[in-house]
């Protein structure tokens, strides 16, 4: 099965750039969009043509903000968050056989300390979940705009930014903590130590055709299924957002 992540910024933008065209020539069986930035009734009608038998999606509550959407071409079992006062629409929750697959649009803390303290809740709360899903025996996949950069080899200016949110080390020891659990990050198990690949890069001072990024985009897994893995990759030969798709090959 071939799974796709991809932080779009705006859905109604996207569709209206004709960016995601590319995913009718990829055999796709998942793609998670985070950040659609459109409530329920005010979907784009395109995103209807592309060739998936099922669609979800968890808005926010303020409008033009946040919000997930799942496609997808197998039936499962959709939540919406579980662990979470979910009022920004930040959480897919799919279960399939003995898997959970989660698409979720992480919060970012760098407005102001407010909000900092809100991702390191929602991180501290999807932690104390996962455990428990890990206790049931479940398979896990999670996919998303995590935004914070792991290690130093995950940004461009890792010293420039060790006081920024996304690469403050309470952030990164969260990250830390999901690999103590036996989550695996996909990327780095089939890409190793491979640098100057990013998933984000910001709009300003023509930073993604330097390619001056952060990686902060994944694809995590449980211990269970890394024999499953067969590649892990980013695509970032496609634009139309700040972020580049992400994705993973794997075998149920």
């Amino acid at each position: 099965m071939k799974l796709f992540s991809w932080n779009v910024n705006g859905l109604r933008a996207i569709c209206e750039k004709n960016a995601l065209e590319w995913i009718r020539d990829e055999k796709i069986d998942f793609i998670g969009f985070q950040e659609i930035k459109a409530s329920e009734e005010k979907l784009p009608k395109k995103i209807y043509e592309y060739p998936f038998e099922y669609i979800y999606s968890n808005s926010a509550k303020r409008p033009g903000y946040s919000g997930v959407m799942s496609l997808c071409n197998f039936e499962s079992e959709v939540k919406k968050c579980e662990f979470f006062d979910d009022d920004e629409g930040r959480v897919l929750e799919h279960r399939f056989n003995n898997i959970v697959l989660f698409n979720i649009y992480f919060p970012n803390g760098q407005k102001d300390e407010e909000r900092l303290h809100f991702k390191m809740k929602f991180y501290a709360d999807f932690l104390l979940y996962l455990e428990k899903l890990l206790k049931e025996k479940k398979d896990i996949i999670i996919c998303g705009d995590v935004n914070t950069a792991h290690k130093e080899i995950d940004l461009t200016h890792p010293k420039a930014n060790i006081n920024t949110s996304g690469f403050l080390p309470i952030e990164r020891a969260w990250i830390d903590d999901l690999l103590t659990l036996g989550f695996i990050d996909t990327f780095r198990q089939i890409n190793g130590d491979v640098k100057e690949k990013y998933s984000w890069w910001s709009y300003r001072m023509k930073a993604r055709e330097r390619n001056v990024g952060w990686r902060i985009d994944y694809f995590f897994i449980s211990q269970s299924l890394k024999t499953k893995l067969k590649d892990a990759f980013i695509r970032d030969d496609i634009f139309g957002s700040d972020h580049a798709p992400v994705g993973i090959e794997i075998e149920f």
